[in-house]
């Protein structure tokens, strides 16, 4: 006797549903199983997975200050370094939402006193969001032989670079930096009429539910943070606390967070919370080919994998960190960690694991 039509549609039903299920059970074995065999001797820090919009793992690993003996836990905040620059993107798009920025307008609508006449008549905030300004990066360049404690307001960073010259004319070609987003900051402040920093708090973090996230003064007594430890650049060395390598966070890096704030910003900004539909589809396409991915407004595109990965990673002596989604299987990955490792262990290995684990090999 021939099935009948219903019974034949519910049993191909039920076997995609076994069979994805097997498949999703698969790899979330898969991701224990890392997890578990992982030490803190390989990866200092913290690690979440979420699937959809639910948590499925979260770890910590290592020490959060070697000098007393103190772990780090899932709830330790750490320096994100750049991940800070798709705060400071998404403050753009918002104002850019509102119809109070124009993304293709030469910054001089907006800073009418910036001293370089060439970045301020030809340079667009759309040039500034994608590294093709011609700034230089002024945080390997100037920042180093600086004290630290004078950067408490994002003017503060303009002497870093102002006066430097341009790398490449506006819109020539990419390069990283930090100069730009400063600038960008400085346009949130022109046109909001509010501190960069509280711009963020009221409309990024206190929306995305992100208790934990702050930009700290680099003398602050701050509980449960991370400190970082660094080779400086010689890994003959003993490693030492990168205190002096930091200051207080500016729109192109250094805010503190946890894995868990990062997850629920992403969640956020992808379930359109932060900006809607349309402003995201304008973030996320690929404009410029970058060092390694494409990039979109302040987040990388990277189209290497068999799934396309969204996210930004920041890395920095003694810091290292990196938001990874996939909006194809719904994953999300939040890497944060406080120790300086070379390319095949600490946070780049643990990233290349679900990288190629949930997105398949590089092409």
């Amino acid at each position: 006797m021939q099935a009948p039509k219903i019974l034949i549609a519910l049993s191909i039903i039920l076997s995609t549903s076994i069979n994805y299920s097997q498949s999703n059970s698969t790899t979330e074995e898969e991701i224990d199983s890392f997890l578990n065999g992982l030490t803190g001797e390989e990866f200092s820090g913290t690690i979440l997975v979420a699937k959809n919009d639910s948590i499925i793992q979260k770890r910590a690993y290592g020490f959060a200050s070697k000098e007393l003996n103190v772990k780090n836990e899932t709830d330790t905040k750490f320096n994100i370094a750049s991940i800070t620059k798709t705060f400071t993107a998404v403050a753009v798009l918002q104002l850019y939402e509102a119809g109070k920025i124009d993304l293709n307008a030469p910054i001089g609508k907006y800073l009418k006193d910036y001293p370089n006449e060439k970045i301020r008549e030809s340079a667009t905030i759309s040039e500034l969001l994608t590294h093709t300004a011609g700034l230089p990066n002024f945080y390997v360049t100037n920042f180093l032989d600086r004290c630290k404690f004078g950067f408490k307001e994002v003017k503060d960073f303009l002497p870093l670079f102002e006066s430097e010259p341009l790398l490449s004319e506006p819109g020539a070609e990419y390069n990283y930096d930090a100069a730009g987003y400063v600038l960008l900051g400085l346009i949130i402040e022109e046109v909001t009429g509010s501190s960069y920093y509280h711009y963020l708090n009221k409309n990024i973090f206190e929306k995305a539910k992100m208790p934990n996230t702050a930009a700290y003064s680099v003398d602050a007594i701050i509980e449960n943070k991370a400190s970082g430890y660094t080779f400086a650049g010689d890994t003959t060395k003993p490693l030492k606390n990168n205190i002096f390598y930091l200051s207080k966070a500016s729109p192109g890096g250094f805010h503190y967070s946890t894995v868990e704030d990062l997850f629920n910003f992403n969640k956020a900004l992808f379930n359109n919370k932060l900006i809607n539909q349309e402003t995201l589809e304008v973030m996320i396409e690929p404009r410029v080919k970058g060092y390694n991915t494409h990039l979109g407004y302040g987040i990388d595109v990277d189209q290497r994998y068999n799934e396309i990965i969204l996210g930004h990673s920041g890395g920095w002596y003694g810091i290292s960190g990196e938001i990874i989604y996939l909006p194809e299987s719904g994953y999300t990955i939040t890497i944060l960690s406080n120790v300086d490792s070379a390319m095949d262990s600490g946070k780049a290995m643990v990233s290349d694991f679900f990288k190629n684990l949930l997105a398949g090999n590089i092409e």
